[in-house]
């Protein structure tokens, strides 16, 4: 989510001519210079321990970072994602089980009765949804108390009002609508089961769709536990297991597995059913009924789950509230997901197939493909510095080299192989998802820990002009680790975290405004050649992940959101008059005449958001729609646009209103100087703090998103520009900044855009599983990896940037006309065959 705010002149303003470091610049940033600079400076003012202890923190970062580079890194990641994907692979392949059977058989509690079968994701069903797929099916649930109690949590999940009334041990069932679920009472495998299993298969009665069956604990009570009992039931399921192996040719089957007791509660007419007899009996049914026809599916899951929980059962023989719901929701996960293909449900779904528009993204990598090797393998041509444009810098003058035509196709190349990780990592049966799962300390000890990391990494900055590009880069850094922290942990689900991420969305926006406002404002460049880079910066690997991942634009919601607002800023400052800086130095009717401008943005800003109908109309219009729906519907973008409506605005005009008093020299920005008069920056630092604090306070105290939201807009400056003054009034503050945080946010567009689909999983709704069995160690690799790609993706898009965008105006246009033909006809093409 990379939005630069650095925008200046050469007459003192922050430095608009700054490029984006290159490898080894940033090495020197963490490298000896600074360690020789801190060990001089602490020479004159430290002694004994103190000196020592500082100096050992310098040295600390040196060697780290002398043989930790990103360079190695980026092997070291190709060479993890080559074993992985071998590894996975394989255990597919000769593992001989696949989602499916992860989900039947085994799985973990994450807690708060949260259940996370091995592997896969389990979409949690609501009522229209189970409707939907049991539409015009017959469901058989054939069994004792046990199997009645998984019907009754089936059938409730169709419709919660269901209750459980009615005799126990008779037949119950269950219509609705033009489904039907019955409960069967076949307390034992006996003559009577096998009789009604024949007149499904021979007879004229119509047979289920799918079958539950399962029965144990009453063979156990009636005979006392007693070995013959356990032999007559052995035979008895050699007798059904034919039938059920022809039931299972038309119909599914599962046979439920013996769940646990909890002996100590039991009664005393149930004491003879231990746990050693039902794995004894369990072991029987599996031995009998798994035939090398395996067409039988075992429901172990439930029993996974009682495991955990069956001491909070009341009477030690039924599944306690706890884990009851969790083989009807495994159940339905089974029967469901391959027909209804939830994004958030992995188990038992196949990996999609192709559509027009991945095809088409793969002939086109695999045609540069074959160029770049017809042309032959040429040296590895050296990264330039490179210009940030997305916000507000020129591009220096090239020392290097052009890029020769080996070079884009070079880079094409590697795009191919990021995006054929992407499209293996969440479109292909390959790794492993799981669902997130909430809680305070998968946030906040994260949190906590990337903290002490920024604070490690503190460097002297080169300017100390308020919001210069050191600290610019720091904050977009942090931030960003915030945000991926918050989405990896499902933090969503806590209202005051979901709030004070919300802040930093819209200080994201604010900072477009600021810096696109600032460069217009100062530069007074509206050439098409700086608006092309801007744009083909901020929407390259959008447009490429649309192709590859079959996903709308609007489904990465930022960049479309971001490259509205940026449109919109260009439109107020390049539409008639065009007022710049030079000219309204000293004439207070130019600088009237902009913020009229600026006023006139928010009264449309205004009208568009209390007039929804009209928004709509326009945003629906085709090919406009097209950019803007997400299936099939304008809401979302309504909902995303409004939320921060006003964030841009209020980052132009606070960047106004700096450029302002930094020209009349209100301001003091000097190394060590506070902002303003002592007297001044002590008030406005304390009511930026209470402000900042009151801010935290109500978005903690919120009960309700929706309510929250609708303040949001009209209070999320607050805390913006508190933060702003807190961190720049203080000059020793301006004076240091994080270059661990500054790292991570000159790639902060690709870090966002990039964790939808190598870092989380299913399109953001779960996390990517790259090392089963280790969360902790599955998140560091995951990581690692993840943060390399993206590092690599916007080192590529900065070196086509150059080659796509040229500034000749002849050739420019051209490309343009080129550009506007092939998105055209990717909006004409069908996303589905």
């Amino acid at each position: 989510m990379k939005v630069d705010t650095s925008a200046a002149s050469d007459s003192g303003q922050p430095s608009l001519l700054a490029t984006a470091e290159t490898e080894g610049e940033a090495h020197a940033l963490l490298g000896s210079s600074s360690v020789s600079f801190a060990a001089d400076r602490l020479s004159a003012c430290c002694h004994g321990g103190a000196k020592m202890a500082i100096l050992a923190y310098s040295l600390g970062k040196r060697e780290i970072n002398q043989y930790f580079s990103i360079k190695n890194a980026k092997l070291l990641s190709v060479a993890a994602v080559v074993l992985l994907t071998v590894f996975h692979s394989a255990s597919r392949h000769y593992g001989g089980s696949d989602t499916c059977d992860w989900l039947l058989s085994s799985g973990r509690f994450l807690g708060d009765n949260v259940w996370q079968p091995y592997g896969c994701m389990l979409h949690k069903y609501k009522s229209t949804e189970a409707n939907l797929c049991l539409r015009e099916k017959r469901i058989a649930f054939v069994g004792d108390s046990r199997i009645r109690q998984l019907f009754y949590s089936f059938v409730k999940m169709v419709n919660p009002e269901v209750k459980e009334v009615g005799n126990k041990h008779e037949n119950i069932p269950f219509v609705n609508g033009d489904s039907t679920v019955d409960f069967l009472w076949y307390a034992e495998v006996n003559n009577s089961l096998k009789e009604q299993l024949m007149l499904w298969t021979e007879g004229s009665a119509s047979k289920p769709h799918v079958i539950i069956i399962g029965a144990a604990t009453w063979s156990i009570k009636l005979h006392n536990g007693k070995s013959e009992a356990l032999f007559q039931y052995k035979a008895n399921l050699s007798a059904i297991s034919d039938t059920l192996e022809k039931l299972a040719e038309h119909s599914e089957v599962y046979w439920v597995l013996q769940d646990p007791v909890y002996e100590d509660v039991l009664s005393d007419s149930r004491k003879m059913i231990t746990n050693e007899q039902i794995n004894l009996y369990n072991e029987a049914a599996v031995s009998t009924l798994n035939t090398s026809k395996k067409k039988l599916k075992f429901l172990e899951a439930s029993r996974q789950a009682a495991m955990e929980t069956i001491s909070q059962s009341v009477d030690g023989l039924h599944l306690p509230e706890s884990t009851q719901d969790v083989g009807a929701m495994v159940l339905m996960n089974s029967m469901c997901n391959k027909i209804l293909k939830p994004i958030d449900g992995s188990c038992c779904q196949s990996a999609p197939p192709l559509s027009v528009h991945q095809k088409l993204a793969a002939g086109l990598f695999l045609v540069s493909i074959i160029c770049f090797l017809l042309l032959g393998c040429s040296r590895h041509h050296k990264s330039r510095p490179t210009p940030d444009v997305e916000s507000g810098e020129e591009k220096k003058p090239s020392v290097v080299g052009q890029l020769n035509s080996k070079g884009p196709l070079l880079a094409i190349c590697k795009m191919s192989l990021i995006m054929l990780y992407f499209y293996m990592c969440d479109r292909a049966d390959i790794f492993m998802k799981e669902q997130k799962f909430y809680t305070h300390s998968t946030f906040f000890i994260p949190l906590i820990y990337i903290f002490v990391l920024g604070i490690f990494y503190n460097e002297n900055s080169k300017e100390t002009k308020l919001l210069n590009r050191e600290q610019t880069d720091e904050w977009k850094g942090w931030m960003q680790l915030v945000i991926l922290i918050y989405h990896i942990s499902g933090a969503s689900a806590f209202i005051p975290v979901y709030m004070h991420v919300r802040v930093l969305v819209a200080a994201y926006l604010f900072q477009t405004g600021y810096g696109h406002f600032s460069f217009f404002w100062l530069k007074g460049d509206f050439g098409i050649y700086r608006v092309c880079q801007v744009l083909f910066r901020l929407n390259f690997l959008v447009v490429v992940l649309c192709l590859v991942m079959d996903r709308p634009y609007q489904f990465y919601y930022f960049v479309p959101l971001v490259t509205f607002w940026f449109a919109v800023i260009y439109a107020t400052m390049a539409w008639w008059p065009q007022i710049l800086q030079m000219q309204a130095n000293g004439s207070a009717f130019w600088n009237l005449a902009l913020l009229l401008k600026l006023l006139g943005l928010l009264l449309f800003i205004c009208f568009f958001a209390y007039s929804q109908e009209l928004f709509e109309s326009v945003f629906s219009v085709w090919p406009v729609s097209k950019l803007f729906e997400l299936q099939g519907s304008i809401h979302e973008w309504w909902f995303r646009w409004k939320l921060d409506r006003f964030a841009v605005i209020n980052g132009m005009l606070f960047a106004f209103i700096y450029l302002l008093l930094q020209k009349c020299q209100l301001l003091s920005e000097g190394k060590g100087e506070p902002l303003f008069s002592n007297k001044i920056s002590n008030c406005l630092l304390f009511i930026s703090v209470v402000s900042f604090l009151t801010y935290s306070i109500w978005a903690s105290g919120c009960k309700n998103k929706s309510e929250c939201n609708e303040m949001h807009p009209y209070i999320s400056v607050v805390q913006i520009l508190a933060f702003i003054l807190i961190r720049n009034i203080p000059g020793y503050a301006r004076s240091l900044y994080s270059s661990f945080f500054a790292w991570f946010g000159k790639i902060s567009l690709e870090l966002f855009i990039c964790q939808y689909h190598i870092w989380l999983a299913a399109d953001t709704k779960g996390i990517l599983v790259l090392i089963p069995g280790n969360p902790s160690l599955n998140i560091i690799v995951s990581t690692f990896i993840f943060v390399c790609v993206a590092h690599e993706i916007s080192q590529i898009t900065n070196d086509l940037a150059q080659v796509v965008i040229p500034k000749e105006s002849g050739t420019l246009l051209k490309r343009l006309l080129g550009a506007g033909v092939f998105l055209a006809l990717v909006l004409i093409l069908p996303q589905k065959e």
